[in-house]
């Protein structure tokens, strides 16, 4: 199976398991969802990444022993990505780069949404000129802050904004947004391509994992 691993902490299993049901009713694989301990809010700045990265690498290496065959960390901000890399002998994906390189493979300029002050290192570094602008959505700073009304509502403004400013394709730089669909509301709204990271992470880690099993694994 696939694990993905939450970089917050719930004790929510419908919240845990968002990301997982996405990937599996778009792309028809098995998905385990697990979540790092002690963050409620997650990572939203440079100290609770750092935070986070050890549990990252630790619950990592516990779901390849438990035979997970692919792994996703679904954060954009790729957390702990090369460390866990080096200690798992599996494959790892992170929100963050499958997103980036799929806004990549549009060829269009590209407005990214997130919920931190600048977009996270491996989405700036990937996109380069292609990045038009970067936005956080007004009062929102953290994950649970996206799943209000408010934040929703906020979140629409932001993609508008970014299409003002000539912006072609959304991508999304926080899974969050995927918790709301607010891929779909984008699409409807809006009428853009909208890079939705953990449909992204999804594709990537699906492709590899499917190389893995001779038989479909959901019947």
């Amino acid at each position: 199976m696939i694990g993905v691993i939450r970089v917050f902490t719930t004790d929510n299993q419908d919240v845990l398991e968002q990301h997982g049901r996405i990937i599996t009713e778009k792309y028809g694989v098995q998905v385990i969802s697990k979540s790092i301990p002690d963050q409620p809010l997650g990572i939203y700045d440079d100290e609770t990444e750092e935070i986070a990265n050890p549990k990252i690498v630790e619950l990592g290496k516990s779901m390849e022993h438990d035979g997970c065959k692919v792994l996703i960390i679904s954060c954009a901000a790729d957390p702990a990505i090369d460390a866990l890399r080096q200690s798992v002998s599996i494959p790892v994906i992170g929100a963050g780069s499958a997103a980036s390189y799929s806004a990549l493979a549009t060829g269009l300029p590209v407005g990214v949404m997130g919920i931190t002050k600048e977009a996270p290192a491996v989405v700036s570094g990937l996109l380069g000129s292609r990045l038009v602008k970067y936005l956080r959505p007004e009062g929102v700073t953290n994950t649970t802050d996206i799943l209000t009304p408010s934040g929703r509502e906020k979140a629409i403004e932001a993609a508008q904004s970014l299409i003002d400013q000539g912006a072609k394709v959304i991508q999304f730089a926080c899974t969050g947004f995927s918790t709301i669909g607010l891929a779909d509301v984008l699409r409807n709204e809006l009428r853009i391509p909208v890079i939705d990271s953990v449909e992204a992470e999804g594709l990537y880690a699906s492709s590899l994992y499917l190389q893995t099993v001779t038989d479909n694994p959901i019947h």
